[in-house]
């Protein structure tokens, strides 16, 4: 085991976990790339670190420079712990409402939150058109991170995730299964892989009220229903997403994923995040529907803690209509025959 020289270093180099009771009831091998492992404990320290870094080398974020960007938890959090380590502060701007768990280790973290009323991405008061106003305000005072369009972010992943995961199961990769947000960790993970294997399926799983599977299918951005999924799913193409090499997308209620998540965790001892159970929920579909035996590979963005609020909050999941009790996979199965 390698001793590291700073909290970076931890970046990366995640393990990749056999999801044992999905895999025994598929007869295929489901395999989560732990990215809660990074230090900032999700998938967005790569990107933050890679844009960061990238920024740097070309002179745009200069010493005692602000890094300034619109997000609502994982990416805020990767932005503000990579920064700290570096001397850089922070300011992350976000809706309310949005999951008290990530707002808190921002915070925690030391950047500084701006926290906006919720606004449709249409209107001038979004958080994400918010963080780009203050930047191009005083540009020499802030650096404008810009996830959604920065290619650095699909970079870290072309770079590291996924030859990380081809070199973990030594080639033998048969399917990719991630959502989308910014777009980065499939964009960059699908190049990568379909470059080694063009005959790597790539799925997108996308959460009702996203309209991303509508535009791979028809060209057109359209949405229908709601998700409790925060981070994922976007009506708009960007330029990480249009990077993606994707073969086909599935959409999933979130009933589906609140059963999935109280399932392995009664039998892996796994406590998944949101993201991290939709994307298990669309890796158990694609095991379901593959020949047996293959491979299938997604990510586990964050653990649960993140998500107690939401996804592990009775109360909330009451409020919604989603039923935490039920841990009938077979109830799931039986809608994909």
């Amino acid at each position: 085991m390698k001793v590291c020289e700073n909290i970076l270093d931890l970046i990366g180099k995640t393990p990749l976990l056999k999801v044992n009771s999905l895999s025994r009831l598929t007869g295929s091998s489901i395999y989560l790339k732990c990215e809660n492992h990074n230090p900032g404990g999700s998938i967005k320290d790569r990107a933050a670190f890679q844009m960061i870094q990238d920024a740097i080398a070309s002179s745009q974020l200069k010493p005692d420079m602000t890094i300034i960007e619109g997000s609502p938890g994982n990416t805020g959090i990767g932005l503000t712990l990579v920064a700290q380590a570096l001397g850089f502060k922070t300011m992350i701007c976000a809706p309310k409402g949005q999951a008290q768990e990530k707002i808190r280790l921002i915070e925690a973290l030391g950047g500084k939150l701006n926290l906006l009323e919720p606004a449709p991405f249409s209107s001038p008061l979004h958080f994400y058109h918010t963080a780009q106003s203050i930047a191009l305000s005083e540009p020499k005072k802030y650096w404008w991170a810009n996830q959604f369009e920065n290619l650095s972010n699909q970079k870290a992943h072309y770079e590291n995730t996924g030859p990380e995961i081809w070199s973990q199961l030594k080639g033998q990769v048969d399917y990719l299964v991630s959502v989308a947000g910014s777009g980065g960790t499939i964009a960059g993970s699908s190049q990568y892989l379909k470059e080694k294997n063009p005959n790597i399926h790539v799925r997108l799983v996308d959460p009702e009220g996203s309209g991303l599977k509508s535009y791979l299918e028809s060209g057109e951005f359209k949405a229908k229903g709601s998700s409790i999924t925060e981070g994922i799913g976007i009506m708009r193409l960007v330029a990480n997403f249009a990077k993606a090499k994707i073969d086909d997308a599935v959409s999933f209620p979130d009933q589906d994923l609140v059963t999935l998540s109280r399932y392995v965790k009664k039998e892996d001892g796994l406590l998944l995040g949101l993201s991290s159970a939709l994307n298990l929920v669309g890796a158990l579909y694609t095991a379901y529907k593959a020949p047996q035996g293959s491979n299938i590979v997604t990510f586990m963005c964050d653990s649960g803690e993140r998500s107690f609020s939401k996804l592990y909050n009775p109360t909330f999941l009451k409020e919604k209509n989603l039923d935490d009790t039920n841990i009938d996979i077979q109830q799931i199965l039986k809608k994909w025959e």
